[in-house]
């Protein structure tokens, strides 16, 4: 099971060595690429302590909008958004090069990627621009929905994704940011992860158990105690007899 986390989302030493210690027990790296959040100098510095590492490194586009760390819908046309998207991975492949890594693959970030796994239009101009980018990368996305379906129907590898710090309704939805219960605390997120990885299952908000496919769990390198959360996960993975490793 591989174990992710964004990254490269803060800026100056205290935000570098929060990477750096979160790339001690990740597996991939989702590297923000500029557009809700990082710049050069911390793009480089995340892939090349990702390469060091031998951690996976992905790109983490998102809409333009720092004031919002692109967790709000723009409802931008969809080519606007492929010339964006398109731009972010192409610095970020620069910079990972510069820094003796590649990107192995891509994730959106926010609301982004919460669009992505409904618009249809945008989902199959997304897999369509990254399946003409060397490699091309891995997409990382929740098993159903839009995206999954289209990067697959454009012959892409499709890594598909579960949460172990966010709470799921009973669509099998991630639970919208701001309600009540939204945000799991540390020992309901290592539960889940476990349950995720175990039994490929999770319990709803409204009691359901769901089945859930997946080959990476992420945690979220902005949620409070990231680093104790993620070397926790990995420690109970590992104990009960499951491999943490790269998917790419």
């Amino acid at each position: 099971m591989d174990l992710n986390a964004d990254m490269a989302e803060g800026t100056g030493p205290s935000g570098w060595a929060a990477d750096a210690a979160l790339l001690d027990v990740i597996t991939s790296a989702n590297v923000a690429c500029g557009g809700h959040a990082g710049d050069e100098e911390t793009m480089f510095r995340a892939c090349a302590a990702a390469a060091q590492r031998g951690v996976r490194i992905g790109a983490h586009p998102g809409y333009c909008d720092r004031e919002n760390f692109g967790r709000v819908e723009l409802n931008l046309d969809a080519g606007l958004i492929i010339e964006q998207v398109a731009e972010q991975i192409s610095v970020l492949e620069r910079i990972a090069r510069e820094a003796g890594g590649s990107v192995t693959h891509i994730k959106p970030h926010g609301a982004l990627y919460h669009r992505a796994l409904r618009d249809e239009e945008l989902a199959a101009a997304l897999a369509e621009m990254i399946a003409a980018l060397p490699g091309p990368p891995v997409v990382l996305a929740p098993a159903s929905g839009a995206l999954a379906n289209a990067a697959r129907a454009a012959g892409l590898r499709c890594a598909a994704e579960g949460f172990a710090d966010r709470a799921y309704d009973g669509a099998g939805l991630l639970v919208p940011r701001g309600t009540a219960g939204s945000i799991l605390d540390h020992d309901e997120a290592i539960d889940q992860a476990l349950l995720i990885a175990a039994e490929q299952t999770v319990i709803a908000t409204d009691g359901a158990r769901l089945a859930i496919k997946v080959d990476s769990i992420c945690v979220h390198g902005d949620t409070p105690g990231a680093l104790e959360l993620a070397t926790a996960i990995g420690h109970e993975l590992a104990s009960n007899g499951i491999e943490v490793k790269s998917f790419a």
